[in-house]
C-alpha cells in the first residue's frame, strides 16, 4: 500500500508540473497553423544546403512546436519549394529547440543548468547534419508518400499544377479533408491544398473559433500520451528494484540505449518530457537523460504515423538511424569525457 500511495503522489506530482507546458506548447502550436504563412520564411532561406539546414532548425526559436506540429509545417515548407535540408532541419529541431521547451526543461533541470543547454545545442546539431545528409537527394519525390511528391514543385523549381478545392488543413495527427478523417499516406492531395493553407484566408472571427477547436483536439489526443507517460514513469520508479535500475543506468553504454529505446516507446510530448526524464536524474547518466530528451522527439512511435503522412518508410528509416547513430555518439562521449 506504501508503494501504490508513493506512485500515486509521483504521478500526480508530474503531472501537475507538466500540464501547463503542454498546453502552452499546443497554444502555440496551433496559433502557428492558423495565422502563419510560411512561404514568406522560404523567400528568405539561403541556397546553400548546410546554412538552410541552419535556418531550419533555428526556425523553432520563433515558431514553437511540438512533434505533433511540426510534421504539418513541414509538409507545407517542403510543398512550397523549401530546401530539403531547410525542412528536415526544422522537422528534427523545431520540438526540442523552442522557447517553451527550454523553458520547461530549464524548470525540471534548474539544478543541472548543463543539461538544458546541452539538449538545445545536440538537438540543433543533430537536426542541421541530418538535414545537410538529406539535401544530397537532388530530388526527394522518391522519398515522399505519392500525394505529397505530386504536389511538390519541379526540381528546377517549376510549379505544381493545382488540382481541386483546398481543404481546412488539419491540426498534428490529421490533414487535409473532413474534420476527425484520419491520415490516409498514400491518399490524393491537392497541391493548391498543402501549398497554401486555405485558413490564413478566413476572417478573425473563423480564426479563433478554429484555434479553440484545434486546442480542444491536440489537447485530448496529446493529454491521454501524457497521463500514460506518467504513469509509467511513476510506475518503474516505485515498482521496479532499484539495483536493477541503478545497474542498468550507471552503465555509460547500456544506459544510453535504455534510454533512447524509452523514448521511442513512451513517446511524450517534447513540452513535459523533461519532467519524465527528472525522475531518472539520480540514477541515470547524464547523456543517458540528453539520450531521451534529444532523441524521444525527433523519432517516437506517435510521431512515425505523422511522418507516414510525409515521408515513404524508406526515408522514415534513414531518419531513424541517422538521428539515432548521431544522438547515441554525442551522448556517449559527454558520458566518457564529460560527466
Amino acid at each position: 500500500m506504501d508503494r501504490l500511495n508513493n506512485a500515486l503522489t509521483l504521478f500526480f506530482s508530474l503531472l501537475v508540473e507538466a500540464m501547463p507546458f503542454l498546453l502552452l506548447g499546443v497554444l502555440f502550436s496551433s496559433v502557428l497553423l492558423l495565422f502563419v504563412d510560411e512561404r514568406r520564411l522560404i523567400a528568405a532561406v539561403p541556397k546553400h544546403p548546410l546554412l538552410a539546414a541552419m535556418i531550419g532548425g533555428g526556425i523553432g526559436f520563433l515558431f514553437p512546436v511540438c512533434e505533433c506540429g511540426n510534421v504539418p509545417v513541414a509538409r507545407r515548407l517542403i510543398v512550397q519549394g523549401a530546401p530539403a535540408s531547410m525542412a528536415v532541419g526544422f522537422l528534427l529541431a523545431a520540438p526540442t529547440v523552442n522557447p517553451v521547451v527550454f523553458w520547461a526543461t530549464w524548470i525540471a533541470f534548474r539544478d543541472q543548468p548543463e543539461i538544458v543547454f546541452l539538449r538545445v545545442g545536440l538537438s540543433l546539431v543533430v537536426a542541421v547534419i541530418v538535414g545537410w545528409v538529406f539535401s544530397a537527394q537532388a530530388d526527394l519525390r522518391p522519398l515522399m508518400q505519392p500525394g505529397v511528391a505530386r504536389a511538390m514543385p519541379a526540381v528546377r523549381g517549376a510549379a505544381a499544377k493545382p488540382s481541386g478545392e483546398s481543404s481546412l488543413l488539419q491540426s498534428g495527427t490529421y490533414w487535409l479533408g473532413q474534420a476527425d478523417q484520419p491520415i490516409r499516406p498514400d491518399g490524393s492531395l491537392s497541391s493548391s491544398a498543402i501549398a497554401i493553407n486555405p485558413v490564413l484566408t478566413k476572417p478573425l472571427s473563423d480564426k479563433l473559433w478554429l484555434l479553440v477547436n484545434n486546442i480542444v483536439q491536440e489537447m485530448r489526443e496529446l493529454g491521454g500520451v501524457l497521463i500514460l507517460g506518467t504513469a509509467i514513469a511513476a510506475i518503474v520508479q516505485v515498482f521496479v528494484p532499484r539495483e536493477w535500475v541503478i545497474g542498468l543506468g550507471q552503465g555509460p553504454v547500456t544506459s544510453i540505449l535504455a534510454m533512447m529505446l524509452l523514448a521511442w516507446i513512451v513517446s511524450i510530448c517534447s513540452t513535459v518530457d523533461s519532467f519524465f526524464a527528472l525522475s531518472f536524474a539520480s540514477t541515470f547518466t547524464s547523456g543517458a537523460l540528453l539520450a531521451f530528451l534529444v532523441f524521444g522527439p525527433m523519432i517516437d512511435l506517435k510521431n512515425i504515423a505523422l511522418l507516414l503522412s510525409m515521408f515513404r518508410g524508406q526515408a522514415i528509416a534513414y531518419l531513424f538511424i541517422l538521428a539515432g547513430q548521431l544522438t547515441f555518439l554525442f551522448c556517449l562521449l559527454i558520458n566518457l569525457y564529460i560527466s
